[in-house]
């Protein structure tokens, strides 16, 4: 009996549009949030993921079927997907909400992400997840986390060095950690979020960018997967922190100790 092939990978890249990173944050004038009338763009982290995706292509050549990015945000959020597909994605998921709905939290996403992988089946069901650690406009990191605890998946986090062994179903992930890194080994299904030293995004070039125009992006709402993306954390107010103000020099050590107590600093 001839042994049966492997089946190929499919991969599923979430991406989220957020402030650029370039921007100086301020807070709107209702104090509810940041200003959101600037440039916007991928998540940093999320270019990462979706350039270790080509990557993994690369490397594995006919080892992927197929990588698939997918957002969650308003009808402008379908931008950002047009990047990840001119890095390289085959095909996209917009799951579209309304521009003045809020920004879903992570047990939401994680929650869609979930319903999204579960649709899948046969020669479509994914066998990695690839995403960023965290995004820089909440710096929440926890969709990847509970997405795995969802699935009853195994997780990588924090990722610096992806190896994949599509015949063993297994990965064997470099991860950052507190002093250094850790090396483990996890069978495919699997999570992966990516840190900064996994890979350096390319730059999508205009032949791509074009292609990218003519690629397909599938349209849903949360209601077609089922989720409520309603908030379950109220923020009360956002305020910038106070303004530093300056220091100032002294002469002496006496003097150093009068201006101490003065501002009511004593010696315990």
């Amino acid at each position: 009996m001839r042994p049966s092939a492997a089946r190929l990978l499919n991969i599923l890249v979430p991406v989220k549009r957020s402030v650029d990173y370039a921007v100086k944050i301020r807070v709107n004038p209702q104090q509810t949030g940041v200003d959101l009338n600037v440039k916007h763009s991928m998540n940093p982290f999320d270019e990462i993921a979706v350039e270790e995706a080509v990557r993994l292509r690369e490397r594995l050549k006919d080892g992927v079927k197929s990588i698939k990015a997918v957002t969650i945000g308003p009808p402008k959020a379908s931008e950002t997907l047009r990047t990840a597909l001119a890095m390289g994605a085959d095909s996209a998921i917009h799951v579209e909400i309304p521009e003045s709905a809020p920004a879903p939290e992570p047990l939401g996403v994680a929650k869609a992400l979930h319903a999204l992988i579960q649709r899948g089946d046969g020669e479509g069901k994914v066998d990695l997840v690839i995403m960023g650690k965290q995004a820089i406009d909440d710096d929440a990191g926890q969709t990847g986390q509970m997405l795995a605890g969802l699935l009853g998946w195994g997780q990588a986090t924090f990722a610096s060095k992806v190896q994949v062994d599509v015949e063993k179903r297994e990965a064997v992930v470099l991860r950052e950690i507190d002093g250094g890194s850790e090396e483990i080994r996890c069978r495919l299904p699997l999570v992966v979020t990516t840190d900064l030293r996994l890979n350096e995004p390319r730059y999508a070039s205009l032949p791509n960018i074009m292609k990218a125009k003519k690629k397909p992006i599938e349209k849903l709402t949360a209601a077609d997967l089922g989720v409520d993306f309603t908030p379950r954390l109220e923020t009360l107010k956002v305020t910038e922190p106070p303004v530093r103000v300056g220091g100032g020099k002294v002469e002496s050590v006496d003097e150093l100790v009068a201006k101490l107590k003065d501002a009511g600093f004593t010696a315990a």
